[in-house]
């Protein structure tokens, strides 16, 4: 029910955001059971080098936040966003059995491109979808509520990994065919708990977000946004990294999994209070905080020997994450057009989407030629840039309780 009162706090999140933080969850849970193992599955068992293992995170990454610059216009045009949600999460649930299924490299490659091509398609779709359907009043809490419950998910994956890795005696195969389950339970809810009938966009005529006439309906504000987020983005680099790093330490490898369950614990605990607080305060000092907080986790991780400090490395990046996500997500909504959010979100994941592929690349190239440490300290240098940047970001209109 929604008040008459402009509060934030008595104001319900819409059902559609809670049915696409259920869908979020089903499905990271899935990917990231998978995400948890496959680079020891790929450095350990099939003797890929770590540069390699770079490049393939880079391209999977930026393959999902390129392919959004597409879905994002063409959600715009077709005035609906559900039937590109079902194509691509379906596509993602269809290559979980790939996984298991692999006997080279280049197989296990081949999924984990076609995974990230299903993320791109449906992601500029969702996020315009959840900017359709929440009031502007907690537009912050909305973001942070579906990025908390995808991270929820997040933990649940990798934490039921170590489970099924002691069961199954380190068995990585039997373990990955856990993942399709909750996939295809992903799938379930969007085509029954997900509902835009309300809140749809008018059709507008499609054209390429590149093309110059596009790019000038977008103000200033959006196009400050696009340079903080695509700088962040060339300051991080995959989680794959953080997996490698908490195994340096000899952490056995049924655990290793851990690393990401401590992680998504961090993300999904502040990610939705981040966002509700982000409705109060001007977000650029969170998320200043939350770059600060990036520079914190890349140190421990850079500089810490022992697995204690990894772990700790690992939570407080796991925060940064919870501090950026959602927030970033809000001002690229408020600073472009209503009509063509999808496509905003589209070239704002171009633009990440190439930074992630430089940065992933340069990080396994780091990794292999000068080791670990230099990777991350290297990472909390470039972190400054965007730092800097982000003071110059437009300040939303703040809500009061």
């Amino acid at each position: 029910m929604t008040s008459d009162t402009p509060s934030a706090t008595r104001i319900a999140i819409p059902r559609t955001v809670w049915a696409l933080g259920f869908v979020s969850l089903f499905m990271d849970l899935s990917s990231e059971l998978v995400h948890a193992l496959l680079p020891i599955f790929l450095v350990t068992t099939m003797g890929m080098s770590v540069a390699a293992l770079g490049v393939l995170e880079g391209a999977a990454e930026a393959t999902a936040l390129i392919v959004k610059v597409f879905s994002g216009p063409l959600s715009d045009w077709l005035g609906r966003r559900k039937g590109l949600l079902l194509l691509g999460y379906g596509l993602a649930a269809l290559t979980k059995p790939l996984f298991p299924l692999a006997t080279t490299p280049a197989w296990v490659v081949s999924a984990r491109l076609l995974d990230r091509v299903g993320k791109g398609i449906r992601g500029a779709p969702r996020d315009a979808l959840v900017a359709d359907v929440a009031p502007p009043e907690i537009r912050g809490a909305c973001f942070g509520l579906r990025q908390s419950m995808d991270t929820v998910g997040a933990f649940l994956g990798p934490a039921l990994a170590i489970v099924l890795m002691f069961w199954f005696a380190d068995h990585i195969r039997t373990v990955l065919w856990f993942a399709v389950v909750p996939a295809f339970i992903a799938i379930g809810l969007i085509m029954f708990g997900v509902d835009e009938s309300d809140h749809a966009p008018a059709r507008r005529a499609f054209r390429s977000p590149l093309h110059w006439r596009a790019l000038r309906e977008f103000p200033s504000g959006y196009w400050l946004i696009v340079g903080v987020g695509a700088t962040f983005t060339l300051a991080r680099f995959s989680e794959a990294f953080l997996v490698l790093r908490a195994q340096q330490t000899g952490l056995d490898i049924a655990w290793i999994p851990g690393v990401m369950v401590v992680m998504s614990l961090a993300y999904s605990l502040s990610a939705y209070p981040v966002g509700v607080l982000s409705d109060r305060l001007d977000r650029r000092l969170l998320l200043a905080l939350g770059m600060v907080l990036l520079i914190a986790a890349d140190l421990l991780l850079g500089m810490g020997q022992s697995v204690m400090s990894v772990f700790a490395g690992v939570a407080v990046w796991g925060l940064h994450m919870g501090f950026t996500q959602g927030i970033i997500a809000a001002m690229v909504s408020e600073t472009a057009p209503p009509a063509l959010r999808g496509t905003a979100f589209g070239v704002f994941n171009l633009a990440c989407g190439l930074c992630m592929l430089l940065a992933s690349a340069l990080a396994g190239w780091l990794w292999d030629r000068f080791g670990a440490s230099t990777t991350f300290l290297a990472g909390a240098a470039l972190v400054v840039v965007p730092l800097l940047l982000c003071w110059y970001a437009p300040r939303q209109a703040v809500s009061r309780a």
